[in-house]
């Protein structure tokens, strides 16, 4: 309560300070306060969470058709030339570059340039943190240690691949460049996870000297200027800012500089925190990815003072997605409403809640909006603990994550259409849009959130080959199987002794007849969908666990439009191989009597004189499907 409390007495002086037209409390009482405010908040922080997931070190993937996604995304992360990925913050700074440019949205004439270094260097250290591969982590070394030198020849702690006066057209014509802030972000959440997963203090330097830029820039604005440069309700905002609210906020959790609070907190912006604290829709309209990842910033406010309006607003935020935003595959973002740009017309916008039907155009489900998403809803089950967060995420790690990527060459998409007939629009190598940045993030991270735990209990919430390593208890546990192409899974426990823990094993919201085995006997366990089973005993080496689930097929209807419908054979969402539009006639059940399984990767519909071939979306790659299809029961 007391550091709510000060947080309260400081929320309208803590933004304030050094900056120009306001008055606040003198420095001194301030910092005394500060402190005392964050003594209050670190004694509490982990509190509010009731679990943690295990950290990516501690998971490895065993080998698995998960294992082979992971090598195709790390493949390319090592095909590409760290000069080439230097050279526009070299040619910024003024230093010495003989690389080839990088084309797409890398290309020096673009705004936003510098933007996919901060994605491989996310994705790099994550994977080093897991493997300690030598020519990766010798690569990830010499690229600090470069962007450390553009930084000292830049100045002022200025580290980017374009110029300044980006900021300052932003700062007073509010157009005419493309998201700053935005690419800013990239490159500083990319070092501090340098930081986080390797150790490398330079890093941490480097993202130091670029926060203290920024309170340069903004020590110098009103917050009138402010307002306006971060009310960002148009269309295709150019002023999108990223999630530089949820960087700061990392990096004071590392740092305790007050400093970094104050500016994390000046992009929490009031128009848009408050309504959703409020539980208001208003996401209509909204261009997606530049408010989600917001919310993932108000997460990590709420963690650190425990703020009441931020965990509101970050609640009630997934509660309006996921109910009135979001397409079967636990994906969103589409066409908005009003339409005033060509990109508008088709995607990366929320349309009109609970209305989905009329937003199958080629462009809807981008990957930056999912990716940014899963974030979110493993956060929120840390908080609570929910089965219902647990569902979302496995929902669309199968159906919408993974279907991204072409599982032949490691290339991805931007979009992830699912009306009929659709086709996969993968991206080139050589493209460097924001997707492919997620994506390599997305694909370097596949050992994320499947185990969660408290201090005597352990969560598992996703059926990944996978071996677990719980260092504080001396226990580790090994994942088998092939889900969820086949339908067992096997744990095995090691264990230098005898270990009293409970044991919570996720029942998605599909799982009907779940059987569980221990040691070889059935469990009388009841596993009721959409909940955890608890095995609460003494746990010995070489003790094993069984899960037999018992896939069905079924339908999934459009909650705006009951004859769209999509199919799924238990967790797995099924497309259709057709290059026209589905149009089926029947009644849903009698649909789904027609259906028959020709093996693992096949199923087949027979509706009239039509037969049709079904195939789980994740293994979709050049040809031309369907998902929604529509029905006439007459």
């Amino acid at each position: 309560m007391a550091g709510r409390t000060l947080g309260y007495l400081l929320k309208d002086n803590l933004c304030r300070r050094n900056f120009p037209g306001y008055s606040y409390l003198s420095g001194k009482i301030l910092t005394i306060l500060f402190l005392l405010l964050v003594n209050c908040m670190f004694g509490n922080a982990q509190s509010r969470a009731k679990l943690t997931a295990f950290q990516a070190k501690d998971v490895k993937l065993n080998a698995s058709w998960i294992l082979e996604r992971e090598a195709l995304n790390t493949t390319y992360i090592s095909s590409l030339d760290a000069d080439r990925l230097l050279h526009n913050f070299r040619v910024n700074a003024r230093l010495p570059s003989t690389a080839k440019a990088l084309e797409g949205w890398e290309s020096p004439n673009v705004g936003l340039r510098g933007h996919f270094v901060g994605h491989y260097l996310s994705a790099v250290s994550m994977l080093i943190e897991r493997y300690h591969e030598p020519v990766l982590s010798k690569r990830l070394e010499y690229m600090v240690t470069e962007l450390a030198k553009c930084q000292q020849a830049l100045g002022r702690g200025y580290l980017s691949a374009f110029p300044e006066s980006d900021f300052e057209k932003l700062e007073t014509k509010f157009s005419g460049v493309w998201a700053p802030y935005y690419t800013y972000h990239k490159v500083m959440q990319g070092l501090l996870d340098v930081y986080t997963h390797t150790g490398n203090q330079k890093a941490l330097e480097i993202v130091n000297g670029m926060a203290g830029y920024v309170k340069l820039r903004m020590s110098k604005l009103d917050n009138q200027t402010i307002e306006r440069m971060l009310y960002t309700v148009a269309a295709n905002p150019e002023n999108e800012p990223g999630a530089m609210n949820e960087i700061l906020y990392k990096l004071y959790k590392i740092t305790k500089n007050p400093m970094h609070f104050e500016l994390a907190k000046l992009f929490d912006r009031d128009w848009f925190l408050q309504p959703l604290s409020q539980n208001h829709e208003i996401l209509s309209d909204l261009h997606a990815n530049t408010h989600l990842v917001l919310v993932n910033g108000f997460a990590q406010r709420y963690m650190l003072t425990g703020e009441r309006a931020c965990h509101d607003a970050v609640v009630n935020f997934w509660n309006i997605l996921e109910h009135d935003h979001t397409y079967v595959n636990g994906s969103s973002s589409g066409p908005r409403p009003n339409v005033t740009t060509p990109t508008s017309l088709s995607a990366e916008h929320w349309g009109l809640p609970g209305h989905l039907s009329n937003t199958m155009t080629k462009e809807i489900a981008e990957s930056c909006v999912t990716h940014n998403t899963q974030k979110l809803t493993a956060e929120l089950f840390t908080w609570i603990g929910k089965p219902k967060y647990a569902d979302a995420y496995m929902n669309a790690f199968y159906n919408a994550v993974l279907p991204t990527q072409n599982d032949q060459n490691g290339t991805c998409v931007y979009h992830l259409p699912l009306g009929s007939p659709r086709t996969k629009a993968f991206l080139k190598d050589n493209d460097f849009r924001c997707c492919n940045g997620t994506a390599i993030e997305a694909f370097a991270s596949l050992n994320a959130n499947i185990y969660f735990r408290d201090s005597s209990s352990l969560w598992i919430n996703q059926y990944i080959p996978s071996q677990l390593n719980w260092n504080e208890k001396r226990l580790s546990l090994n994942q088998s199987g092939n889900f969820p192409k086949d339908n067992e899974v096997l744990f095995s426990f090691s264990a230098e002794k005898d270990i009293r823990l409970t044991v919570n094993l996720f029942v998605p919201s599909w799982a009907n007849g779940l059987k569980i085995y221990l040691n070889g006997r059935l469990q009388p366990k009841t596993a009721a969908p959409n909940s955890f089973v608890r095995l609460d005993r003494v746990w010995r080496n070489k003790d094993q666990i069984k899960l037999v689930f018992d896939y069905r097929f079924r339908i999934e209807r459009m909650q705006d439009d009951m004859n769209k419908v999509a199919f799924f054979y238990g967790p797995t969402l099924l497309a259709f191989d057709t290059d026209t539009e589905l149009a089926l006639r029947g009644k849903p059940e009698q649909l789904l009597t027609n259906l028959s399984i020709i093996d693992s990767a096949s199923f087949q519909l027979k509706d009239g004189k039509h037969i049709y071939t079904l195939r789980p979306f994740y293994g979709i790659s050049h040809t031309p499907y369907g998902v929604y299809a529509s029905i006439r029961e007459y």
